[in-house]
């Protein structure tokens, strides 16, 4: 059945509001990052700086140490991206392939704890890193970001998984090949797509987060990027708008590249497990 022109039109044109709804923060942003302070207190703002300078940018390094905060963010990141996906991608097998009754309510909780707010983690996971002696630590942060990123993590390569024809490992199996040979030998490779977007999509999760952070980090030189980013706020709760939005632009700009990267991946990750071979 063909869309009507009126219909096609109406879609497109909702299409492009909600395009330019998400794309107005982030274009503002950007324009308020080089904007100088004459232009900020404007009474009359534009989209398009009349006088560009990248005061804010100094500014903003001056004022705050980025450097070894965004050093901080990625180092928790990437270790959370590598740690997840080696946890997810065995159980993702097992998943996967094991049509029992454990599979099936690992899938369920998998789906439900998606729905658990920060608020309610944020407590027994202090309390577990307290016994621990892993509050106010890099490691301790890393941990708290695998178990947020695992539940998805294992979704999606499960999906990846289902997607591979059982027939290959029936091969691998007939030559003598055990499970764990069966599955890093020839499963890995054909899920390396899929490992590749979820570790991504695992490390912007960590990148952006800032809830568990801001509870988990007290030191300084411990904090990470979108924490220190509050710090252009004073006490009374004015911002400092010049650097805190030049700040900004420079810590969005590797969620926005590491996702253009992914964005397809992560489409025919949640895809795939919706097609039965």
């Amino acid at each position: 059945m063909r869309t009507s022109t009126p219909a096609r039109v109406g879609q497109y044109t909702a299409l492009l509001a909600y395009l330019a709804f998400l794309a107005f923060p982030f274009l503002w942003l950007v324009s308020t990052a080089f904007k100088p302070p004459r232009e900020l207190g404007s009474l009359h703002p534009t989209w398009i700086p009349e006088d560009p300078t990248l005061a804010n940018f100094r500014q903003a390094f001056d004022e705050q140490p980025l450097l070894h905060a965004a050093l901080n963010s990625l180092l928790a990141a990437l270790a959370a991206a590598v740690v997840a996906v080696l946890i997810a991608t065995p159980m993702a097998y097992v998943v996967a392939r094991r049509r029992s009754r454990l599979a099936k309510a690992v899938t369920g909780w998998v789906v439900v704890s998606q729905a658990f707010p920060f608020v309610l983690l944020i407590i027994p996971l202090f309390l577990v890193l307290k016994n621990l002696r892993l509050v106010n630590s890099v490691p301790g942060l890393v941990l708290v970001y695998v178990v947020w990123a695992l539940p998805f993590a294992l979704w999606m390569l499960a999906g990846y998984v289902r997607a591979v024809p059982p027939e290959l490992e029936e091969a691998a199996a007939v030559d003598g090949a055990g499970r764990l040979r069966t599955l890093v030998s020839v499963t890995a490779p054909l899920l390396a797509p899929g490992i590749v977007a979820t570790g991504l999509f695992a490390f912007i999760t960590a990148w952006n987060e800032f809830f568990f952070a801001l509870v988990l980090l007290k030191s300084p030189e411990k904090q990470t990027l979108p924490v220190v980013l509050t710090h252009f706020i004073g006490a009374e709760g004015v911002a400092d708008l010049g650097p805190l939005a030049a700040a900004a632009f420079l810590a969005t700009l590797p969620s926005l590249v590491v996702f253009a990267i992914i964005q397809r991946r992560i489409t025919g990750g949640m895809l795939t497990g919706a097609v039965k071979s």
